[in-house]
């Protein structure tokens, strides 16, 4: 029997996958999973996956709707598979081998699923993910039990956002370390306090790129209210993320996107929805061609030229 661990690169996907090993790190086997993940946008992961009759598959924090093809292959060919997931699914095909626990509401992420599945075993990792996922209300109400200080509650929630910033790039090249690399130093620690102790170097170095790549994406004006645009580079494309959830902790009430040209003469789109009514960011993905996400917080891999200003009108009118 083989094993796959399949998630998301960024704070959700690793901090999920974390809580899970850890809760597992008593048995006597080791899992021995191959590990498939890459960068925020790099999600149909399941298509890399093809696993035989027995084969246990856990899927995390990848839109189902996306992965539906490799889904449906994967358990066709016999594999069990875990799926956890906040992102809209479309429709959830039913197996007796898929075992699903799939939430979309705005104030719930893929590693507090798990965390609620594990009855809180290692909510410290949940928070980080909450956090870096720019859900601090949904974070913080889940530290509440944890009774952390408030210099270790602000930690946490760099953590979790200097994470996240690091899984946007066009390829694993443009990131500062690899998904992979941090899930094996992260999954050591029962804590992510613990953890940052031990390894400082890593949050420092995630911590200074943050701070350049942010002071550059602030020089860029604003075609339309809330609406920026981005060059074709690395630092712009690590950034385009967390530039978005910046500008809408700044403007709560406004929506906004992010775009970056890339390489194929088109932008990459990054949505918030306002929020102060975190609404609406999926539906408006999903009207053009590799849109998705969840109802605060969605993107568009390509979107062409010929169609920005088809984007901009919907952008309007959605909010």
């Amino acid at each position: 029997m083989q094993c796959y661990d399949v998630f998301n690169g960024d704070a959700d996907g690793i901090c999920a996958l974390v809580q899970l090993r850890l809760a597992h790190s008593h048995v006597a086997e080791p899992r021995g999973a191959v590990l498939v993940t890459g960068v925020k946008r790099d999600i149909n992961l399941l298509a890399r996956v093809h696993a035989d009759a027995g084969d246990q598959i856990t899927a995390l924090d990848i839109s189902m709707a996306t992965n539906a093809k490799g889904l449906r292959q994967n358990l066709e060919a016999g594999a069990v598979v875990f799926y956890v997931d906040h992102h809209n699914p479309g429709d959830i095909p039913k197996h007796e081998n898929l075992f699903a626990v799939i939430d979309t509401s705005p104030d719930t992420c893929t590693s507090l699923l798990v965390n609620h599945c594990l009855k809180g075993a290692y909510k410290e990792w949940a928070v980080v993910a909450a956090f870096g996922d720019n859900m601090a209300n949904a974070a913080a109400s889940a530290a509440r039990s944890l009774f952390l200080s408030g210099d270790n509650l602000g930690k946490l929630k760099s953590f979790g956002e200097l994470i996240n910033y690091n899984a946007y790039g066009r390829d694993i090249s443009d990131l500062h370390f690899t998904p992979e690399y941090l899930f094996k130093q992260c999954v050591r620690y029962a804590t992510p306090s613990k953890f940052l102790s031990a390894h400082p170097e890593i949050f420092e170095k995630l911590e200074a790129g943050f701070k350049d790549d942010m002071s550059k994406a602030a020089q860029c004006g604003f075609i339309e209210p809330g609406i920026t645009i981005l060059d074709d580079i690395p630092w712009a494309r690590r950034v385009s993320g967390s530039y978005s959830n910046v500008l809408s902790g700044r403007e709560p009430d406004q929506a906004h996107a992010v775009l970056t040209h890339n390489a194929h003469g088109g932008y990459t789109v990054s949505v918030r929805a306002p929020k102060n009514n975190p609404n609406g960011a999926d539906k408006l993905c999903l009207q053009f061609p590799t849109g998705g996400g969840r109802t605060a917080a969605a993107g568009i891999n390509h979107l062409s030229k010929d169609k920005l200003d088809d984007f901009l009108a919907a952008f309007s009118q959605a909010f």
